[in-house]
């Protein structure tokens, strides 16, 4: 069970939002790819529109993933009509089961994204409790003052929708993650004479995805990346490991088939590719296609007949993909040698560089040889490039345009080219600010407080706990405990103890020489101050800090124990 404590975040706002007021308040998924998390608000009721996890990168050793913190709509729970899911991916479901007890509101999702959702909050236990409607594609729903139509289009991960949420100031399009495909190898074409009638019935605002924006154009297909694949796997004729995103329903199913026309058979590793194959198989998808092969099941076949689809595109460090990288042999694990090659079927998600050059230089060390994007045609984004947004904006022609998902330069580059393209106004956001867009004169109301939550073990703690503040500190500084034994007087008795880790070397004299410090600045103390334990504590803290930092440089996480007998 998840313990969240409480966040710094604990108050209602000061920020006084008119009943009647229409707003658009971004929780998370502004400033940041991820975390996407968004409020619209109209005559006392909220919808919320997805509910996803971020990933903390090497910034917060420990955290597994981070949340967006809920605390002000957890406020108005009575007046939640609902949670609206866009797509499946986990910047967009994964928090629902950390936050949905906070929530307690009914989600719609479309049949594949139900399916994930269901399996998440399986795992904690949630399903009985949690009011989850399966919506068809193409569905409209009326939740309190709120319409909402599910509107098709394209990505890298089944049933992908924007949605055209109407109200009676007027109708927004929240594009989610999305771009145009004429001839989708899965699902259905983006449904654009619906985006063009949307804009001859006029469009208040688009809140819409940034992510490619310094893209011009993307001219290749996912139909190119499976001809590409296809070729690719012809010249191997050793072990061919795939990484990609477990969501990418396509990418597995383009790697299949390109792995069939070379005579070879595919086998999964790890859980997430199983979860997502179960999800797509139970909502209609994959009939084609037989059951992959267990890591078992590949064992008892040529090298040279197997294709292996593996978890681990993003250097995460427990896939399946970091596992077959490990210096040490795994027992019961395939190894890798020089004639094997490892595909990065993928592109780098801003953070992950590090991680995912660190698992390449792993898997170099085993002799493999590695392809990339930059090498051969693996891989093309499911996030629409400049000219499908202009097209976007061309047929919902917006007052206001509202981008999201990116980063600050993105969102900015997004700004300008939606005026350029002919939104009347654009306009740049911050987690927490409350947009009011009443007869489309946007603004900007003030903002309610915001954070971030990290997922810590079986704990939900805020970025700015006090434990994760002293947890970096001692993975960037090190730790120095000292304990020292006074009588009653305030003199030592024995010689100060220091425990170092990280930062201290055992063969240099510098615990002697702090020893010397620490003697010196107690005796320098008055009679009275010896006989306080807290001018005794503090002047050791400050002696050793002064000390580490002149002969180290750093600012270890300091503790001191003080024992008067």
């Amino acid at each position: 069970m998840i313990q969240k404590q409480t966040t710094e975040n604990e108050q209602t706002t000061e920020v006084v939002i008119p009943k009647e007021s229409l707003v658009f308040i971004p929780l998370g998924g502004i400033t940041t790819i991820g975390l996407n998390f968004f409020l619209y608000g109209y005559e006392g009721k909220w919808l919320i529109v997805d509910c996803g996890i971020g990933f903390p990168g090497d910034n917060f050793p420990g955290v597994e993933v981070l949340l967006p913190d809920p605390t002000f709509i957890s406020h108005h729970k009575k007046d939640i009509v609902g949670l609206v899911v866009t797509h499946g991916h986990e910047d967009h479901i994964g928090a629902i089961p950390y936050l949905w007890p906070d929530l307690q509101c009914p989600i719609y999702a479309t049949p594949f994204t139900a399916e994930l959702i269901e399996d998440g909050l399986n795992e904690f236990g949630l399903v009985s409790r949690v009011d989850l409607h399966v919506v068809e594609l193409g569905s409209i729903l009326k939740l309190g003052p709120f319409e909402v139509e599910f509107i098709t289009v394209n990505h890298s991960i089944p049933e992908p929708n924007m949605l055209a949420i109407r109200t009676r100031e007027g109708t927004i399009v929240h594009s989610g993650d999305w771009k145009f495909e004429t001839t989708p190898l899965l699902g259905e074409p983006a449904d654009v004479e619906e985006l063009k009638h949307l804009g001859k019935e006029g469009i208040l605002a688009l809140v819409s995805d940034s992510t490619n924006i310094f893209t011009p154009n993307e001219e290749k297909t996912e139909k190119d990346v499976r001809d590409s694949l296809t070729t690719l796997f012809s010249h191997f004729n050793h072990k061919i490991i795939v990484t990609c995103f477990a969501s990418n329903v396509t990418r597995m199913e383009s790697i299949y088939w390109a792995a069939h026309a070379n005579n070879r058979k595919v086998c999964l590793m790890g859980r997430s590719l199983w979860r997502i194959d179960s999800a797509a198989r139970a909502a209609g998808y994959m009939k084609d296609i037989p059951d992959f092969l267990t890591k078992e099941e590949a064992s008892e076949l040529p090298e040279e007949k197997i294709v292996y689809i593996c978890t681990g595109s993003q250097g995460e460090p427990f896939s399946a993909l970091s596992k077959l990288a490990s210096p040490k042999p795994i027992p019961g694990q395939i190894q890798l040698t020089g004639q094997d090659v490892v595909i990065f079927s993928s592109r780098v998600i801003p953070g992950n560089e590090l991680a995912i050059a660190g698992l390449q230089r792993r898997l170099m060390m085993t002799g493999c040889q590695i392809i990339t994007d930059k090498d051969a045609l693996v891989h093309v984004s499911g996030h629409p490039a400049q000219d499908n947004i202009q097209k976007l904006y061309q047929y919902l022609k917006p007052q206001i345009a509202i981008p999201v998902h990116g980063e600050p330069l993105q969102i900015l580059e997004h700004k300008k080219l939606a005026q350029e393209w002919g939104a009347e106004i654009a306009i740049t956001l911050e987690e927490g600010d409350v947009l009011e867009m009443n007869d489309g004169d946007p603004e900007i109301l003030g903002e309610i407080p915001v954070g971030c939550l990290a997922v810590d073990g079986k704990k939900i703690l805020s970025l700015s706990s006090d434990v994760l503040k002293k947890r970096r500190k001692m993975v960037e500084g090190g730790t120095v405990v000292t304990t020292l034994v006074v009588n009653q007087k305030g003199d030592i008795l024995g010689e100060p103890q220091i425990s170092s880790f990280g930062l201290l070397d055992e063969t240099e004299n510098g615990k002697e020489l702090l020893f010397e410090k620490i003697t010196e600045a107690i005796q320098t103390l008055d009679e009275e101050d010896k006989k306080q334990d807290d001018k005794i504590k503090e002047t050791i803290r400050l002696t050793v800090r002064h000390f580490i930092t002149e002969q180290y440089g750093k600012k270890p996480l300091l503790e001191v124990h003080l024992f008067r007998v």
